[in-house]
């Protein structure tokens, strides 16, 4: 199992999160949007030069920042 951070993710691959390295404001608003640790996400696309990453959580797609998305591991599957 290799563990990166979403932000490094092909489109298409899927995982499961690890750990959301950030403070307590980071953490509750990625929680908010349904991604918590232990639940499997899938990437959708990303933006070249930094731009937004989507994600699908459950059966939701989720638009996350670049700088929250290196924040978040995952261990591809």
């Amino acid at each position: 199992m290799v563990k990166v951070n979403l932000a490094q993710m092909k489109s298409g691959e899927q995982g499961t999160v690890m750990a959301i390295n950030g403070g307590f404001g980071l953490k509750r608003r990625v929680e908010a949007l349904g991604v918590r640790v232990g639940v499997n996400v899938k990437k959708i696309s990303s933006q070249l030069m930094r731009g937004p990453i989507t994600v699908q959580v459950g059966n939701t797609q989720v638009a996350l920042g670049f700088g929250m998305a290196q924040k978040i591991i995952v261990e591809i599957d």
